[in-house]
This record gives structure tokens, C-alpha cells and sequence, in this order.
């Protein structure tokens, strides 16, 4: 396939799942004045901000493929990697208390703690890889730094 056929392709499935993540955020804000539960108000807010950033990701790959590429100079990621490093640091120990609190809760009956845990816990395993995709990505910059 040619690459302006796929990026087309690209741009238009991007703009029909931003439609589908706008209803996801309209179903949500149902569920949520439906009910005042708090776990179940919880979830959905969750999946709620969710999907608004899920919008704002598909909208920024549709726009870099339509109007303008998206870049990262060396220089750019080189400014911030020490805060990034930090930042890697933080995330860990959130994992590392996420995973602690569950393992306390084991066999517990705790099932709405460890539930909202581990979400908590696979919520930090995914900011590890993305930080991880980031470091790859600078990596690849700098294959020898």
C-alpha cells in the first residue's frame, strides 16, 4: 500500500474512534448522574478521562499525518531526561506500593480494595511502559548515550 493511501487510512480511522471515544465520555457521564455509588461513580470517571485522552492521542496522530509532523530533536529530550529519570524513580515506588498493599490484602475479602488496587497497580505498570517507549525512542537518538 502506498504510504499517502495509508496515512489516509490512518487519519480516517482516527477520526471515527475519536467519534466512538466521544461516546464512550457521553455514556459515562449517563452512568454517572444515573447513579451515586462511588465505586461505580469512580469506574466510570475513570474511563471517562480515559477516553478524553484517548481522543486528544488520536487527534494528535490524525493531525501529524494531515497538517504536521510530529518531532523530537535530540536536544529536546536531552533537556528533560534528567526530570524523566526522576520521574521513573516516583513511578517505581508507586509500583512498588501498589503491589505491597495487595499482597497485604491477599485472601483478605477485600474485594473492592483489591480491585481499585489493582487498577492502581496496572495503571503504574503502564506509566513504566510508556516511560520505557520513551527512553527507546531516545535511545534510538542516541544509540550510544
Amino acid at each position: 500500500m502506498a504510504t499517502k493511501k495509508l496515512q489516509e487510512q490512518i487519519v480516517s480511522n482516527m477520526r471515527r474512534w475519536q467519534v466512538i471515544e466521544d461516546a464512550s465520555v457521553a455514556s459515562t457521564g449517563q452512568v454517572i448522574g444515573a447513579t451515586q455509588n462511588p465505586i461505580v461513580r469512580l469506574i466510570m470517571e475513570i474511563i471517562q478521562t480515559d477516553s478524553l485522552m484517548h481522543h486528544r492521542v488520536q487527534g494528535l496522530i490524525a493531525d501529524s499525518l494531515e497538517r504536521k509532523a510530529i518531532s523530537l530533536s535530540p536536544d529536546e529530550i536531552g533537556q528533560v531526561w534528567e526530570l524523566i529519570q526522576e520521574h521513573i524513580k516516583i513511578e517505581k515506588k508507586t509500583l512498588k506500593m501498589a503491589k505491597d498493599a495487595l499482597a497485604a490484602l491477599e485472601g483478605k475479602k477485600m474485594l473492592v480494595q483489591e480491585y481499585l488496587l489493582k487498577y492502581l497497580a496496572e495503571d503504574e505498570k503502564k506509566h513504566n511502559r510508556m516511560l520505557t517507549g520513551l527512553r527507546k525512542i531516545k535511545d534510538g537518538m542516541y544509540p550510544y548515550g
